[in-house]
């Protein structure tokens, strides 16, 4: 048992004195540093006279969080965050990912957006204490959610749960959204959308061809699919794949019950070495994007030919299981996908004709279909904020450059005379 799971059980000892003394050093580090600044884009409204958004985000989990803190932080306060799942089920941390542990190292800072008291490590110490910090193995799912419900507070976000994206489209200058709040449609108009919709958030989750969808659900599931291991109990299950998820559901699967286990893989061993990990530099997650596109397509072959393994932990809470069986070079048909589209510099969509549908390019994918584009800083915990920093910068620069007429009228009309009181004052109507 790692010292993780054995800390989780002292939910008695957190330290909520502590905690909300340490919400007064947020509250002071932002105050220090300016943030979030005053809104500064045009007031804009539709045909109607009702206000347009600025920018809406879709998806509150983690680059959701970070993305709209950004914008925030640069003066774009005029957005909304919506979010299909109940407060504290955001991401897949409490739902399909069924592994003990978040699979990344303690130490990584979390959507901090460079304040360090919004770190996950400032967060635990505070809560839990510094004892419990030093014993902590690695992140708890449960924990990790905590955490970012916590930044959705400290940050004041806007966040509408229970409201899920159904369609974008054109509208004029505009995107306009239909949305799904408990069965209820609404349309609302942004300048912008910022879809920070996860690992499946591009196109959904893959099923290879050879599967037949009519067995779903009564005797097939995808991994990320809502699965009732209960009507597994007593169950021969057969996992197609050794990636982590396989791992995870097939020890999930015989915890609670399931008989036996049998998982098929290609490949004639798992792999070795992580070079996903050996990639999350700064070098590699702020330079990726800026790379010839035969290089990136080169390198990118080269890391998804490797695939990463599965962490020991993993495999050690899987192997240790009675009736789990493991099945090497197996005849499984090679599955394949597209990386996902091509992206503009800040995420946004491109066209494939230039000028056949300009809205695309207010529309960016801060998800894993920006993966080929932008590396792994939009679906993994390293680049975070680098990707929440890259598409708040593109946002600004595209709402000023569209709002200059605004910005210039607003810095004529500033008129705060800075040498009153002086000997060398000229009161404006003297002035030529």
């Amino acid at each position: 048992m790692d010292n993780g799971a054995r800390h989780l059980g002292k939910v008695d000892r957190i330290d909520l004195t502590g905690l909300a003394l340490h919400e007064r050093v947020v509250a002071r580090d932002l105050e220090i540093l300016g943030v979030p600044a005053a809104n500064w884009p045009a007031e804009i409204e539709d045909a109607a006279g009702q206000p347009v958004l600025d920018v809406l985000i879709v998806g509150a989990g983690m680059n959701g969080i970070a993305a709209a803190g950004s914008l925030m932080f640069k003066g774009i306060r005029n957005i909304a965050v919506v979010e299909r799942s109940r407060p504290g089920q955001e991401g897949p941390w409490l739902t399909f990912a069924r592994m003990d542990t978040l699979r990344s190292p303690k130490t990584l800072t979390g959507p901090a957006l460079g304040v360090p008291s919004l770190t996950f490590r400032a967060w635990y110490e505070a809560k839990y204490g510094l004892n419990a910090w030093e014993a902590l193995y690695k992140i708890h799912n449960r924990t990790w959610v905590e955490y970012l419900s916590w930044l959705q507070k400290v940050l004041a976000l806007p966040v509408r749960h229970g409201a899920a994206l159904e369609a974008l489209e054109p509208a004029g200058p505009f995107v306009r959204a239909m949305l799904n709040e408990g069965g209820v449609r609404r349309k609302i108009l942004a300048r912008r959308v910022v879809l920070a919709t996860g690992r499946a958030g591009a196109g959904g989750v893959f099923w290879p061809d050879f599967i037949d969808r009519g067995l779903v659900p009564d005797l097939a599931a995808h991994t990320n699919d809502d699965i009732d291991f209960a009507a597994l109990r007593s169950k021969s299950i057969a996992i197609l794949g050794g990636g982590a998820s396989a791992w995870d559901n097939a020890a999930t699967a015989l915890e609670r019950g399931a008989a036996r286990v049998d998982m098929y893989v290609r490949r004639p061993y798992l792999p070795q070495v992580n070079k996903g990990r050996g990639s999350a530099f700064p070098g590699f997650l702020h330079g990726w994007s800026s790379l010839p596109d035969a290089e990136r397509w080169a390198t990118m072959v080269y890391l998804n030919d490797l695939q990463a393994p599965v962490p020991h932990e993993t495999v050690n809470r899987t192997a240790g299981l009675s009736d789990f069986h493991i099945h090497f070079r197996t005849g499984i048909e090679t599955a394949s996908r597209a990386d996902g589209p091509y992206l503009g510099p800040g995420f946004e969509l491109t066209e494939k004709t230039p000028g056949s549908d300009p809205t695309l390019g207010q529309i960016h994918l801060v998800n894993f279909g920006a993966h080929a584009s932008h590396a792994g800083i939009a679906s993994d915990i390293p680049g975070v904020n680098i990707a929440a920093e890259r598409v708040a910068s593109a946002v600004v620069t595209s709402l000023f450059r569209e709002d200059i007429d605004h910005m210039r009228r607003k810095v004529e009309a500033y008129n705060e005379p800075e040498l009153a009181g002086t000997p060398f004052f000229v009161p404006e109507s003297e002035r030529s």
